[in-house]
């Protein structure tokens, strides 16, 4: 039975596998894919699929990328042809070869409520691909606060003055994150660093 055939099946939702990324998750960045060239070279679908099968389906291994969520497709023949810019007709006799563009895809169930196609391999790119997003997301935001440290430390030292205050032990990571959570959005210019310990002292201050 080709995808095509499975996709005309009735579905009970209770018995799909259920999709292992979230459709809340997002790859904003998402300007590079990670192909495995020699999986995809020894493959049984570029092995056997007709050219224009392989080309179809190599395409929605790449539109899987932008969905939601991450590396699935509509289970809808409209929507996948208009995305593939096919007649339905064109379409639906894709769909009615051995190999179809839809091969080894299998409908899931998506954390929305939706029911999908997902694929292992792509699920694989996508899984790696947010792993690497979230690393440098880390990295960026440990970096960022770095910075703020080391602004935030340089501004109280020299030019307020105030550099006995940094002797206290996590005086200025408690001080950072006070601000962060009470004044997220101001600029740490001068005069607001200045009022903002004299406040955070008061508050603090036994």
């Amino acid at each position: 039975m080709n995808a095509h055939a499975r996709h005309l099946q009735p579905i009970d939702a209770g018995d799909l596998e259920e999709y292992p990324i979230s459709a809340s998750d997002r790859l904003d960045s998402h300007y590079f894919l990670q192909w495995n060239l020699k999986r995809w070279r020894a493959s049984e679908f570029r092995r056997k699929a007709d050219p224009d099968v392989g080309w179809y389906g190599m395409l929605l291994f790449f539109i899987a990328q932008d969905e939601t969520p991450i590396g699935t497709l509509p289970c809808d023949d409209e929507q996948l042809a208009y995305e593939l810019r096919l007649p339905l007709e064109k379409w639906h006799a894709l769909n009615e070869r051995k190999i179809t563009p839809l091969h080894n895809w299998r409908r899931v169930r998506c954390d929305n409520g939706e029911i999908r196609w997902a694929h292992p391999v792509v699920l694989e790119v996508a899984e790696e691909a947010l792993v690497s997003s979230r690393k440098n997301k880390n990295n960026q935001e440990e970096r960022r606060r770095a910075k703020r440290l080391k602004d935030l430390k340089e501004m109280i030292d020299s030019r307020i003055g105030a550099g006995q205050l940094l002797r206290a032990p996590g005086f200025l990571d408690r001080f950072n994150d006070w601000i962060e959570e009470r004044y997220p959005d101001v600029q740490r210019r001068e005069a607001f660093v200045r009022s903002a310990l004299d406040e955070f002292q008061t508050e603090c201050s036994p």
